[in-house]
């Protein structure tokens, strides 16, 4: 059975790697990409596309417009791209409402949504590095990366690192803070590389971790 898909993004951000014959690539192209290579009993629903300014909308209005569309999802991919932070508050940029309406349990006529599986894919930056989020081998001896959390929205960041019963690494050259071991995160991380080719592999990784939500401190809502 497949699975509905929810992609939150920031549609005009062009601070990511050219594809190939594309001349001005921006997010929206590799949300075109992903469209093409899920399997055709999936569906996707995409998320900002238009550029509508949150400003001129009620909460409510919010709401209907992101409830109609993550309701009936199961899994939240949203793709982190350097420049999807405007510097405006948070609660004025769609990418949040979209992870809090994921997250949040929901309540309709005819039926209840539980709180979506959410996966985070790093997108490229234009010199195709994975620095802006993500840091790799910054220990010498255990090879572990580094995720740059603090370049998030409030909720991804909250939801990161967030496993109530953590497990470390046992690596020495680490003094007070140990690298994680297993799904420390609510929300796992994966390079758009890696996940492009085998798509499946990683929504099945975050719909196991969604099946033990329990084990993670959860946070729902966009803080002021």
């Amino acid at each position: 059975m497949g699975k509905k898909i929810f992609v939150s993004y920031k549609y005009a951000d062009s601070n990511v790697c050219a594809i190939k014959g594309i001349k001005e690539t921006t997010v929206r192209d590799y949300v075109d990409i992903l469209q093409t290579k899920i399997d055709k009993s999936d569906h996707i629903n995409k998320g900002e596309d238009d550029g509508e300014d949150m400003g001129t909308l009620a909460d409510s209005t919010i709401a209907s417009k992101l409830g109609d569309k993550i309701f009936d999802s199961s899994v939240t991919i949203v793709l982190i791209s350097k420049g999807m932070k405007e510097n405006i508050p948070e609660k004025e940029q769609w990418i949040p409402w979209e992870i809090s309406y994921s997250l949040k349990e929901q309540s309709r006529e005819g039926g209840n949504s539980k709180t979506n599986a959410v996966l985070a894919v790093i997108l490229p930056e234009q010199d195709g590095s994975y620095n802006h989020f993500i840091k790799d081998n910054t220990c010498p001896y255990c090879n572990c990366r580094t995720l740059r959390t603090d370049t998030l929205f409030q909720i991804l960041r909250d939801n990161m690192f967030n496993i109530k019963k953590p497990t470390y690494t046992e690596c020495e050259n680490h003094v007070g803070s140990k690298p994680y071991k297993g799904y420390s995160s609510f929300i796992y991380s994966v390079k758009w590389e890696a996940f492009i080719a085998d798509i499946h592999k990683y929504i099945d990784i975050a719909v196991e971790i969604r099946s033990k939500i329990e084990e993670y401190e959860i946070t729902k809502t966009i803080k002021d």
